[in-house]
């Protein structure tokens, strides 16, 4: 297709790397100290690469090119944030505590009741999973179907792990103990990835409401329609709703 697209004058171009900087979709690299379009279906033609480009090298030009992949691009930003976070973590040392971790603990069969003292299998599908301090994008989110859940619950409810936790990736909190409002970072975490299902668990109490309503508020606010469902555990341990 003939469309509006970015030319870079590699005559011109000092290699600073302004351009590929500036633009967020990542169509620019630089390679043997010029500056590339390596990558026209990222090209939205928008030009956030014209005004740092020191030397005057990047014109707009219309011509024959592959239309731009929005598509190809948020996934591409999804794998860089990714790789970029998991740098960052590595390359600081970071805290032992909060190293993110997939677990696979899916990979393990069913579970019939165990025997007094047996060992159980955890279903706990990565780390961390505190809700404050899980990242907002990360591999394990990809396709996930989320577990939302009160910390108490897992307490109150003996068979968590296997009719809870058992296939999703689980995020708990708590809103009194923590004394924040989770729908911000709830809302990027559905928002910025490919989220298949949510459930909330939560407990009968009233505190455990707030909870319930950061989750609704990051449904409402992410701009997806995603099934989702809501189960209140009683405090000696059943299922009330």
């Amino acid at each position: 297709m003939i469309r509006k697209i970015i030319h870079i004058d590699e005559e011109k171009c000092n290699g600073c790397g302004l351009c590929a900087t500036a633009c967020h979709e990542g169509a620019i690299d630089v390679i043997d100290g010029k500056a590339k379009l390596v990558r026209e279906h990222f090209c939205d033609g928008l030009g956030d690469c014209l005004p740092g480009c020191p030397t005057g090298a990047i014109r707009f030009e219309e011509r024959e090119a592959p239309a731009y992949d929005e598509a190809a691009v948020k996934e591409n930003q999804k794998k860089k944030a990714a790789e970029k976070l998991i740098h960052s973590m590595h390359a600081a040392g970071g805290c032992p505590g909060s190293r993110m971790m997939e677990l696979r603990a899916d990979a393990a069969p069913e579970q019939a009741a165990a025997p007094v003292g047996a060992q159980r299998v955890s279903r706990l599908n990565q780390w961390p999973c505190q809700i404050k301090l899980v990242p907002t994008q990360a591999p394990f989110f990809e396709g996930a179907k989320l577990l939302i859940a009160a910390d108490c619950t897992a307490y109150a409810y003996a068979n968590m792990h296997e009719d809870f936790m058992r296939g999703r990736i689980t995020l708990i909190g708590c809103p009194k103990l923590d004394a924040v409002d989770y729908a911000e970072k709830l809302t990027a975490i559905i928002r910025d990835n490919d989220i298949r299902g949510v459930t909330i668990v939560r407990m009968e109490v009233p505190c455990c409401g707030g909870l319930q309503m950061a989750a609704q508020t990051a449904l409402r606010d992410s701009g997806k329609f995603i099934p989702w469902q809501v189960v209140t555990i009683s405090r000696d341990g059943r299922i009330i709703d």
